[in-house]
Formats: C-alpha cells, sequence, structure tokens
C-alpha cells in the first residue's frame, strides 16, 4: 500500500495541492465509472442468467416474510417455500388474464371513443378543437399500424415470448431455491469471504439485502392502495373490467412515474370508450388524485421507513435503466438502486466507525 502511495506522490510532483486533490478525484471517479461499465456490460451480455436471477432475488425479498408464517403452523421449509411460490403463480396470472381480458374488451370501442371525443373537441374548441382532433386522428391511425405491424411480426413476437417465458420460470425456480436455502446464506458468504473479510461481506449483503426487500415490500403496499383505490373509482363510474384495469396500475406502480402515468392513461381510454368523453374526465380526475394521494402522504409514509430515494435519483435511474434494458431494465433500475444506496451506506457506516464501537474488528462488525 505505501509502494502505491508513493507510486501516487511521485505520478503528481509538481502539481499543487489542489490539483493533486482534482487529479485524485478525477482518477476515483473515472476508476468507479470504469467498474460500473464493465458490470452494466457484464449484465447485459449474461442477460439469460443475470435477469431471472434479479427477478429472483425481487420476489425472495417480496415473499419471504410469509415463510415464517407458514412455518409456524406445521410447514416444512420446502414445503412453505413450494405453496409461495405457487400462489405466486395464481396471483400473477390471475392479475395478467385480467389486464388482458379488459384491454381486449375494450380495444375497438376505445378507437371509436377517440374518434368520437375529436369530433366532440372540435365541435366545441373550433380552430382549437380541429387540431385536436387531427391528433386524435393521428393516435386512432398510429394504433391501427401497430395493429398490423403487430400481426405481421408474430413470429419474432413468440419468439420472443418464449424467451420470457424460460427467463420467467428460471426466475421462478430461483425464488424456490432462495427461500427454502435462505437460512444458509450467511454460510455462503462466509465460505466466498474467508478470514477477516467475511464480517464485511456479510454486512454488506444484509444492508443490500435489506435496502432491496424494503423498497419492494414499500413500493408494493403502495401500488396495491393505488389498485384498490382506482379500482374503486371505476366501479363507482360504472366503467367494464375495473379490476383488470385496477390490476394493470398495480403493476405498472412498480415503474415509477412512467408505470403509474401509462396504466392511468389505459383507465382513462377505457372509461372513454366505454362511457364518453364526461366518464373520461372524471376517470382522469380520480387518477390524478390517487396519484396525488400517493405523492403527497403515502411515499413519504411508507417508504421513508424503508428506503427513502431523491426523486432525481429515482429519473436518473429509471432512464438509465430504460435505455440500457428497455421496459425490463426499468422496472429493474430503481430497487437495484435501492441495494446500491444500502451498500454505500455499510461502507461509509464502516469505515467511521472505530473498534471500539462496532467496527469490522468487533463482534458487532458482522
Amino acid at each position: 500500500m505505501a509502494q502505491v502511495r508513493d507510486g501516487g506522490d511521485r505520478l503528481f510532483t509538481g502539481l499543487s495541492p489542489t490539483n493533486r486533490k482534482v487529479a485524485a478525484w478525477s482518477a476515483t471517479v473515472l476508476l468507479a465509472l470504469g467498474v460500473a461499465a464493465f458490470i452494466v456490460w457484464v449484465v447485459v451480455v449474461l442477460r439469460a442468467a443475470t435477469v431471472p436471477f434479479v427477478l429472483a432475488l425481487l420476489g425472495t425479498a417480496l415473499l419471504e416474510p410469509l415463510m415464517p408464517w407458514l412455518m409456524k403452523r406445521g410447514v416444512s421449509r420446502a414445503l412453505a417455500s413450494g405453496l409461495t411460490c405457487v400462489g405466486l403463480v395464481v396471483l400473477v396470472c390471475g392479475a395478467l388474464v385480467g389486464v388482458i381480458h379488459s384491454l381486449t374488451e375494450s380495444a375497438g370501442k376505445i378507437a371509436d371513443g377517440l374518434a368520437e371525443a375529436g369530433d366532440e373537441l372540435a365541435d366545441r374548441f373550433g380552430p382549437v378543437g380541429d387540431k385536436l382532433q387531427s391528433a386524435v386522428d393521428g393516435m386512432s391511425d398510429t394504433g391501427a399500424k401497430v395493429a398490423s405491424s403487430a400481426a405481421s411480426g408474430l413470429v419474432s413476437g413468440l419468439s420472443l415470448a418464449t424467451q420470457a417465458l424460460a427467463s420467467l420460470v428460471l426466475a421462478l425456480a430461483l425464488v424456490f431455491l432462495f427461500l427454502r436455502d435462505g437460512d444458509r446464506s450467511e454460510a455462503f458468504v462466509r465460505h466466498l469471504f474467508p478470514g477477516g473479510h467475511a464480517d464485511t461481506a456479510v454486512a454488506i449483503a444484509r444492508r443490500a439485502y435489506a435496502s432491496l426487500a424494503g423498497y419492494m415490500r414499500g413500493t408494493t403496499l403502495v401500488a396495491l392502495i393505488d389498485g384498490l383505490l382506482i379500482f374503486a373509482g371505476l366501479v363507482i363510474l360504472g366503467v367494464p373490467g375495473a379490476a383488470g384495469l385496477g390490476a394493470l396500475v398495480f403493476m405498472g406502480a412498480y415503474i415509477p412515474f412512467v408505470g403509474a402515468f401509462l396504466s392511468g392513461l389505459v383507465a382513462v381510454l377505457v372509461a372513454l370508450a366505454h362511457g364518453g368523453i364526461s366518464t373520461a374526465l372524471w376517470a382522469l380526475l380520480v387518477v390524478v388524485a390517487v396519484q396525488a394521494i400517493e405523492g403527497n402522504f403515502l411515499q413519504p409514509a411508507i417508504q421513508s421507513r424503508t428506503v427513502s430515494l431523491h426523486p432525481a435519483t429515482v429519473m436518473l435511474s429509471v432512464a438509465a435503466g430504460a435505455s440500457i434494458a428497455g421496459v425490463l431494465g426499468a422496472l429493474l433500475a430503481v430497487p437495484l438502486s435501492a441495494a446500491g444506496v444500502g451498500v454505500v451506506e455499510e461502507l461509509r457506516a464502516r469505515a467511521g466507525a472505530t473498534p471500539d464501537d462496532g467496527g469490522a474488528d468487533s463482534p458487532r462488525g458482522g
């Protein structure tokens, strides 16, 4: 270590102290960016394995609290893991069936509702309405083109669906293994990092997993409340397929900002298709009210108890994840960022601790 420090001093010989600090920080930032870029490259290249692994971690973090509840009732750990995975499959398949049924049933009426809304806007607002009508007609034409292109690309779509199904099956198998063998994870980490580094590795793994689990459970609770509130509002408005739309809002909430906007927009379009523009405006009011409740009350009250990420961090994470891996990247970016923040906080805490107050060499360090 002293030789590295001496080499660095000779490298910066002739620079002022300020320039030395700038050069040192620049080298540190470049090294960190290089390591991060290498990790992202490895994740993308090995995505057939890394994506199911990350999905399995998210599912395990979300479902793990069910294990003690089942085991207290005399269920073995392996059977409890299997029952939990079966329940997960039933819930996800039920939500997907509800969403697909609602959208399939409303697809034609959405196009008709958009055309009627364009005519009504043109009648009410004159030249401005004509422009809005042109925009609405463009949306309808775009939808038709997308439908035709989707039909022509059916073979590639089936191939993609097969890959996605294989990844989900692998992720489900990993969830089962993680739930069944979760009590051995600390021993496995200590086996990988023998000696004095084991306590540090275990502490970092615990903090990362706790941050990941806190984010997933908090987000799931917020998403559940959002879905139930919008479901209730759509039922009051008499919009058909309210259960499927509520499930769509629930699933969309896992992608911050973008998911909530798109799922709310779908709910408004279905309301427009079945009830006209007045019902669509009421549905829009319901969606906006629910989002306001989430942003001002639910997120601060729930997420602050688990893990708190600044909105700017969330938006940048979603944008970066979407640019790397599309929708799946946007879905995984924020929970991985939460885990990264937990790792950084643990490293800072251990770097600032002394052996007397819980550092790496004290019994509390593990």
